[in-house]
């Protein structure tokens, strides 16, 4: 997503790599649609996790052990100040391939796209700024893959 030209939106925790919570207890669910139909968005809209070992990590008073929604307790792992600065995390992915975005010519221009034939399973475009060019090549199947450029 990052690859590809024009604005890039990141959906609240995709920089953490945070789950959607599955298992929120209904007496605690408040979104509006719930209350209508049974089906709920409050899974992804519990706050982020930021710091510290304990709920609410950061996002509320000190001391507090809820926020309006419930974090899991796997979070503490995936907060913002657990993965600053650790080799791996999905927080430093993130921080790294924006840092990519804005410094490379090929990703920050809008030159055009080329689609590669890549086969099942494989997302493969180049992009050209001038006599930059940036080839990306995605595996969004659950098994390896080769790709070859021709």
């Amino acid at each position: 997503m990052l690859a590809l030209p024009g604005s890039a939106y990141l959906y609240q925790g995709e920089e953490l790599g945070l789950p959607e919570v599955l298992d929120l207890p209904d007496e605690l669910r408040q979104d509006p649609a719930f209350l209508r139909t049974g089906e709920s968005r409050d899974g992804c809209r519990v706050p982020l996790p930021w710091s510290g070992e304990l709920t609410p990590y950061g996002f509320g008073p000190v001391g507090s052990e809820l926020s309006w929604l419930p974090a899991p307790t796997t979070w503490r792992a995936l907060s913002v100040a657990a993965q600053t600065g650790t080799p791996g995390s999905t927080l430093e992915l993130y921080r790294t391939a924006l840092r990519i975005r804005r410094t490379q010519p090929a990703l920050a221009g809008l030159g055009p796209i080329t689609w590669l034939d890549s086969g099942p399973g494989v997302l493969a475009f180049t992009r050209r700024t001038g006599d930059t060019v940036l080839t990306c090549v995605v595996n969004i199947s659950d098994a390896a893959v080769w790709f070859e450029r021709n």
